[in-house]
């Protein structure tokens, strides 16, 4: 069954200009709402203003785990929002995040990994998947 896209918002956040407003058209196009954010703080920010169905940030931005960090703090604030952490990082260093096990999932309060550079298709996978009804 498809994800009625209608109403739903997406927040998108991410230091990489070109691929936030990458994201942000494609999403758009399929009948999403979205709303954009540059970092950490400015995303949380637009969290509580804007109450998004669910979140698509960046893993490093004004820090190193800025991803991580924010994800814990969305899930205090509503742990109903599903997040999806997209990331380089194993690319630049080698090292791949997983939430497969549940020691992983405790610390990583995301609901998917995905790897830059992501295929807009994979991505809509993982939103539609995610915000099923």
């Amino acid at each position: 069954m498809a994800t009625d896209k209608s109403g739903k918002k997406i927040l998108v956040i991410d230091d990489d200009i070109d691929l936030l407003l990458q994201v942000k058209i494609h999403l758009e196009s399929t009948g999403y709402t979205v709303v954009t954010a540059e970092n950490e703080t400015d995303g949380y920010d637009m969290l509580t203003a804007e109450r998004p169905d669910l979140v698509v940030t960046d893993l490093m931005m004004s820090s190193m785990d800025g991803g991580f960090k924010l994800s814990h703090r969305i899930k205090k604030f509503d742990e109903s929002i599903p997040i999806i952490i997209v990331t380089g990082v194993s690319g630049e260093t080698g090292i791949d995040f997983d939430i497969t096990s549940k020691e992983d999932r405790m610390w990583i309060k995301a609901d998917t990994i995905l790897t830059k550079p992501i295929r807009f298709e994979q991505l809509m996978r993982e939103i539609d998947r995610l915000l099923k009804d």
